[in-house]
């Protein structure tokens, strides 16, 4: 608690993600990543393997873009460092740990953006979503662009806030939250679909409740409803074992990798 205290306090963060919860939720995943680590190594391994089969196929090197790169767990940073002359890292929060792996990478920049096109939103600074890439991405330069572990992401701060809200957000009101989270999903994947670059897609599809007879309890639909197609590499995140949410009910996520989406 006094370590999540102390990165709350000092973590450098536009106050748009102070007020909205962004670095409160980045420090909570932290936290999770911590106390899960040995559940959590099979899925961010599963993550850097796509990524890197990615990064292999790549033709053109001059600049990577990694989207939603977090705490950098399952980024091939290195890899990426060693196969393009530079590497862009892009989220809403950039954490300690995150600084200081860079440091070690001279070719390496931070970019902090809202990937959701939703922030404006919420703050009343805009009266719709806008969800757009940064410019980064569609550069002549760029040769890859991977959105690492952050489509099932983006809706969720925006929904719970549109679904907690007693006054409408836009034209988007408290009933219309599964829309809004599809339309988050869509936007994003509508604006990979648009890069030149070879764009490289890990998300997670669902979310599993279930106990230790194996018996599930709930299911949720992280994507609300939108398909993929079939991956190259799929798998099982336990993201919350025994014990991290209760003791008697585990939680874990399907995943899907795509080292080139749109072949």
């Amino acid at each position: 608690m006094l370590l999540d205290l102390l990165h709350l306090l000092t973590t450098p963060a536009p106050s748009a993600q102070r007020r909205l919860g962004y670095l409160r939720d980045s420090i909570w995943l932290m936290s999770r990543a911590r106390r899960c680590r040995r559940a959590w190594a099979p899925h961010l391994e599963a993550s850097r393997a796509v990524m890197r089969a990615a990064i292999a196929g790549a033709e053109r090197r001059d600049t990577a873009v990694v989207l939603g790169s977090g705490l950098l767990l399952d980024v091939p940073l290195a890899d990426l460092t060693g196969a393009f002359r530079r590497v862009v890292l892009v989220d809403a929060v950039h954490l300690a740990p995150a600084r200081r792996a860079i440091r070690a990478f001279a070719n390496v920049e931070m970019l902090t953006a809202d990937l959701s096109g939703a922030m404006a939103l919420m703050t009343g600074a805009a009266r719709d979503l806008d969800p757009r890439l940064p410019p980064v991405c569609a550069e002549p330069g760029t040769g890859l662009v991977i959105s690492a572990n952050l489509l099932s992401q983006l809706p969720i701060r925006p929904v719970d806030r549109l679904e907690a809200s007693r006054r409408p957000l836009g034209a988007w009101t408290r009933e219309d939250g599964d829309a809004f989270g599809r339309r988050i999903v869509e936007a994003h994947l509508a604006a990979l679909a648009a890069l030149r670059a070879r764009v490289c897609l890990v998300t997670d599809l669902d979310e599993t409740e279930e106990d230790r007879q194996g018996r599930v309890h709930a299911r949720h639909d992280l994507l609300y409803g939108v398909r993929l197609g079939t991956p190259d590499r799929a798998w099982t995140w336990e993201l919350a074992p025994f014990g991290e949410t209760a003791v008697n009910r585990r939680l874990t996520h399907r995943v899907a990798g795509f080292a080139d989406w749109r072949r």
